[in-house]
C-alpha cells in the first residue's frame, strides 16, 4: 500500500517494528531496505541489505540493491563487487545496466564521487 502510493517513509515506519520483532524475516527486511532506498535513507538501506547478504550470500537482489545504494552514496568502488555478483548470479537488464554505469564511472573517475559530482 505505501509503496504503491509513493510513500516510502510510511512504508519504513510500518516495517521497522516488524523487522525488529522478526529479524530473520527476509521479506520484511527486503521491503524495509527498499523503503529506505526509495526515501534516500541510504545508511538504513545499507544496514538492512548487508544483514540480508550475511544471512544469504546468494541473494542476487540484495547484492544489486546494495550496489545501487553504494552507487547513490558515491561509493562506486564499494558498489562494484556487489553489482558484479548480482549480474553474475542472474541475467537481468537492470543488473547489467547498473554494472556498466558503475564500471564506466570507476574507469573514468576512480572509486569515489568528488564534491562536485
Amino acid at each position: 500500500m505505501f509503496f504503491e502510493s509513493g510513500d516510502p517513509l510510511g512504508a519504513a515506519r510500518l516495517l521497522e517494528p516488524i523487522v525488529e520483532a522478526e529479524p530473520h524475516n527476509a521479506a520484511a527486511r527486503q521491503l524495509l531496505a527498499r523503503a529506505y532506498f526509495n526515501s534516500a535513507q541510504l545508511g538504513g538501506a545499507e544496514t538492512q541489505l548487508r544483514a540480508l547478504i550475511e544471512h544469504d550470500p546468494s541473494d542476487h537482489y540484495a547484492h544489486h540493491v546494495l550496489g545501487r545504494t553504494l552507487e547513490r552514496a558515491g561509493r562506486f568502488s564499494e558498489a562494484l563487487p556487489h553489482l558484479r555478483l548480482a549480474a553474475a548470479m542472474k541475467e537481468h537488464a537492470d543488473y547489467t545496466e547498473a554494472l556498466r554505469r558503475v564500471e564506466t564511472w570507476v574507469g573514468k573517475h576512480g572509486g569515489r564521487a568528488s564534491n562536485g559530482a
